[in-house]
């Protein structure tokens, strides 16, 4: 059976690009090998720019009304805590992390695209494909035995680590494997020091402890080990994760009622190229890196939002094909600050030298202690500072005005879901509906007018992933914005 858009992988970066894709009208197959979802928390937390970017399809209030919401993290060093950073004050209409195990958000995003009539077809491996000018073949190997060739104007590999796409079409994956172990548990709690909405990080002699809430009582502990020589890190017992946090963490904690326990290494890598012709890298597919910051499950569903809407246009017919070309350098750029930031907090938490130490110790206790330092942490982990400002996508924007083009366009409230079938649109705001009546017909038929009072003679324009394409007072600009991004009519 042909398609528009084949998926590949329907983990939480898979599920995101297929309802995305299906809520837009495209006509998407979503395959995934394994028999069922994951039942593991695995990635854990859904960041604030995520949850304005849900907001457009299935709505932010299904996961939050599912999750629990992260409010502060701590800095400690010993028995001294080096900062206190309130996400409260983050300007979004959601200042927290919402602690969500991935078996959840997977859970409420397969819900969501069964919605609007779309299933994923598990136990359903692409074992290969040949790309095409106009599209790819692929063949699917079913788990009954059951083969099936299926052609697809577009591919979308949002298969993990070890994806066969990034394989089959030959991307350098580029990076290395830190050498070190480290140990996830999933954990009850007794004893715990601050409140159960904290996140606390904890700078120990000896290595890193980080401790993130999951749930009233239920918490997740990373820490970092000397490597054993295995092929593979063992997994810990509870009563290894107790002496770990008996000598690292706070004192009095008492851990019991394991979920899930777990050894891992940490592997930054990641693709120059997030396009190939017809097909695209989304996801750890195309990004793996540190879980420092909790960055990489957001950085891969935002990979799907940024594609989605582009590929849209292109496939119904509104835009030119060359607005997919907008997708690789954005995204890269932000997997490369995302690669470095999550590499800079793991190398801060394990330095092992004393002298060293002592300096990160004193420097972060000066540091905490301005408010500029702490309202830039909060932005940053909640990812409300992601953008693209130096994106080929960027249009014009008036000078010395606070928004820049490339920027995100922060909702003054949460986003209302839109209904199923709603094409991509841009937003046109100005301080006159009419504005958009001086628009050619043709870009007419995708700009949704907004009445904003306070731009007096100023015109922005948004994207339909809610970031600013450019900010004029000219309507002509806009015209000439939009007529370059357009297909030909």
């Amino acid at each position: 059976m042909d398609t528009q858009v084949l998926i590949v992988g329907a983990g939480p970066v898979g599920l995101t690009m297929a309802a995305e894709l299906t809520r837009y009208g495209v006509s998407i197959r979503i395959v995934d090998k394994a028999p069922q979802p994951t039942d593991k928390s695995k990635a854990l937390v859904l960041w604030s720019r995520t949850l304005e970017l849900l907001g457009r399809g299935p709505g932010a209030a299904r996961f939050i009304s599912a999750g629990f919401k992260a409010e502060g993290a701590n800095i400690v060093a010993g028995d001294k805590q080096i900062g206190h950073v309130d996400l409260g004050g983050a300007d979004t209409p959601f200042p927290f992390g919402l602690m969500l195990p991935q078996c959840d958000t997977e859970r409420l995003l397969g819900a969501y695209l069964g919605e609007l009539g779309v299933s994923v077809e598990r136990g359903v491996e692409v074992t290969s494909f040949n790309r095409r000018a106009d599209g790819v073949d692929a063949a699917l190997q079913r788990a009954d035995g059951g083969q099936e060739s299926v052609s697809a104007d577009w591919l979308i590999g949002c298969d993990g680590a070890h994806s066969l796409v990034r394989h089959s079409v030959g991307a350098p994956f580029s990076g290395e494997t830190m050498d070190s172990d480290w140990i996830l548990a999933d954990v009850h709690i007794d004893g715990y020091p601050f409140p159960n909405t904290d996140i606390s990080v904890h700078w120990h002699k000896d290595g890193a402890f980080v401790i993130f809430p999951i749930s009233p009582g239920r918490y997740r502990l990373i820490a970092d080990l000397p490597p054993s020589g295995e092929a593979h890190p063992p997994t810990p017992s509870l009563d290894e994760v107790q002496a770990i946090m008996d000598r690292r963490g706070p004192s009095g904690l008492k851990a019991y009622n394991p979920i899930w326990l777990a050894g891992f290494r940490i592997n930054g890598r990641k693709v120059a190229n997030y396009r190939w012709g017809r097909a695209f890298l989304v996801g750890d597919a195309a990004h793996v890196h540190s879980p420092a910051g909790g960055q990489g499950m957001n950085t891969g569903m935002q990979d799907a939002f940024n594609l989605a809407w582009k590929l849209a246009l292109v496939v119904r017919g509104v835009c030119s094909e060359g607005l997919l070309d907008s997708y690789s350098p954005e995204r890269s750029h932000v997997g490369d600050q995302v690669l470095k930031s999550a590499e800079l907090l793991t190398v801060v938490g394990t330095l092992k030298n004393p002298v060293a130490q002592m300096v990160r110790n004193t420097v972060g206790h000066l540091m905490f202690g301005l408010a500029p330092v702490r309202s830039g942490f909060a932005d940053t982990m909640t990812e409300i500072t992601v953008g693209y400002l130096k994106s080929p996508l960027n249009g014009p924007d008036i000078a010395g005005d606070v928004c820049k083009a490339g920027q995100r366009y922060r909702p003054g409230v949460e986003v209302a879901p839109e209904a199923p079938g709603t094409p991509p649109r841009f937003s046109l705001f100005s301080a006159s509906g009419d504005t958009a009546k001086a628009l050619p017909a043709p870009h007419a038929t995708f700009i949704d007018a907004k009445i904003r009072p306070d731009l007096d003679d100023r015109i922005y324009l948004v994207r339909p992933d809610g970031y600013l394409a450019c900010s004029t007072h000219a309507m002509e600009d806009v015209a000439s914005y939009l007529g370059r991004i357009a297909a030909a009519h």
